[in-house]
């Protein structure tokens, strides 16, 4: 009698393999599909099919498999073969070599029909290494040089597919069933990960907050994210379908792991916008370093009336006189030119004209109330002029001086003690004990945006998650860059 887990005894397996036009399941095509089905020690059936790709396979393409346009011209569109291999597939284990690119694909084919697909995967590339974790190379043409299989057709489904199975059957063979058995069990269970990756890198990784870090080929750094859980936010990167070729290129590139640990979600999100700003990984696109703030004073000009200035100057001490932070001067002035559309401002005393006599452009269409001529009162628009203006007030730092943000993980007891004065994160200490010595060192520290964002959300907000507020002595405060 066979155990609930024999999985070679019982369940069949789908050893598919896919010829495609390109490498990206985004916008690259499928063009041939070779499934043989093996159960119990014996194929128990096949199916294969060329497809109509619909768009048309490159020259390099078709020297590599052999399929041309020709060839194809007259066979069926995935559309017209899906329902047919959906139920040829339901209920198997589905085994490839390389399986994310054979399942993305299949995937992807599926959603373009708004259909959704899940299997159950097995990737032989990862059962080689699980098998033979002393070798290094664990491609197709590798491992019918290792272990004497077959000459097949490669490139072409059914060629990749008699190979994939005659390497099961090998290594049932010489491991035996129940270590290979055993090993599949293991890969069906645990997460994706790239197939040039250990299948235990994840093993490692802690299951609690902080930051990672991805590494390619001569320790370039890739990639900085941050996680509650960084354990399953690593896996999340690899158990999904590629959708761009970004995503490609990354799980490819990366060679390792690293991370830093931390108390809580607040200092995991701020020590991901100081790597990712400091350090300049290749594959984060958002929250770069900008070049030099901007941001809107309002003063008063001779007349009394409120002008708008544009200043780079911003003083972190003084925050509730400026309004609005803005990368670039552009975006500064298209949130004005929103202000005097929404407000009926004069463009001249908003910045966007010079200041020349006769009336701003905004007057001559009838959508300034004549403060440029002096015709509109001045305590009216300067009131005026503080109601548009409200929303982009920065918020004024409330407490007297610096501030510990005292982060605690309930499950490992660990502290964090996150520096915090005028919005601008200077420091972590690890235990509240540090706090009483504390003292800022010497370097400069830089207002960012995103930090400022970041702490007023999570200081003035209503969700504190295991965070509680120290006040600290006054202290001289460390110079300030405004980037």
């Amino acid at each position: 009698m066979t155990s609930k887990h024999d999985l070679i005894a019982e369940e069949t397996f789908a050893f598919l393999d896919l010829e495609t036009t390109g490498g990206n399941a985004q916008h690259d095509r499928i063009t041939e599909i070779g499934i043989r089905f093996w159960r119990g020690g014996e194929v128990v059936g096949e199916w294969q099919t060329l497809v109509n790709p619909e768009v048309r396979i490159s020259g390099f393409i078709e020297s590599l498999t052999g399929i041309s346009n020709a060839m194809v011209a007259e066979a069926p569109r995935f559309a017209e073969i899906a329902g047919q291999l959906r139920e040829q597939l339901d209920g198997c284990i589905f085994v490839a070599h390389n399986a994310r690119f054979d399942y993305g694909f299949l995937k992807s084919e599926f959603r373009r029909l708004g259909a959704d697909f899940s299997a159950r995967v097995l990737c032989t590339v990862r059962l080689s290494r699980a098998l033979n974790p002393e070798e290094k190379r664990h491609n197709m043409d590798a491992l019918i040089a290792r272990h004497g299989l077959p000459a097949v057709q490669r490139h072409r489904a059914m060629g990749d597919v008699a190979a994939m199975l005659a390497f099961f059957e090998h290594v049932l063979a010489e491991h035996g069933e129940a270590e290979v058995n055993r090993a599949v069990s293991r890969l069906l269970q645990r997460p994706s990960t790239p197939s040039h990756m250990p299948v235990d890198m994840l093993d490692d990784l802690p299951e609690r907050a902080g930051v990672y870090r991805f590494y390619g080929e001569n320790d370039t750094l890739l990639y900085v994210g941050k996680s509650t859980n960084i354990r399953q936010r690593v896996a999340s990167h690899f158990s999904g379908d590629h959708q761009s070729s970004r995503g490609v290129r990354l799980s490819e590139s990366l060679r390792r792991v690293e991370y830093t640990e931390t108390a809580g979600e607040l200092g995991a999100l701020l020590l991901e916008l100081q790597q990712i700003k400091t350090l300049s990984p290749l594959y984060n696109r958002r929250s770069r370093a900008a070049k030099r703030l901007v941001t809107i004073a309002l003063r008063e000009n001779e007349s009394g009336y409120l002008q708008a200035g544009l200043t780079r100057q911003l003083l972190p001490e003084r925050l509730g006189d400026y309004f609005g932070l803005f990368r670039s001067k552009r975006d500064a002035e298209k949130a004005l030119r929103g202000i005097a559309g929404k407000n009926d401002l004069c463009g001249k005393h908003l910045g966007l004209e010079a200041l020349a006599p006769g009336p701003c452009f905004q007057r001559t269409l009838g959508r300034c109330q004549g403060a440029c001529e002096q015709q509109e009162d001045v305590t009216r628009f300067n009131l005026r002029m503080q109601i548009a203006f409200h929303g982009l007030r920065l918020k004024t730092w409330p407490w007297p001086g610096p501030i510990a943000l005292v982060e605690n993980c309930p499950q490992t007891g660990r502290t964090d003690c996150l520096i915090v004065w005028n919005w601008i994160h200077i420091d972590t200490l690890s235990s509240e004990e540090e706090l009483e010595a504390y003292c800022p060192g010497t370097e400069a520290v830089t207002f960012d945006l995103d930090s400022y964002k970041l702490l007023v959300k999570a200081l003035l907000g209503k969700d504190k998650n295991h965070r509680r507020i120290v006040e600290l002595p006054q202290i001289k405060q460390p110079a300030v860059l405004m980037p």
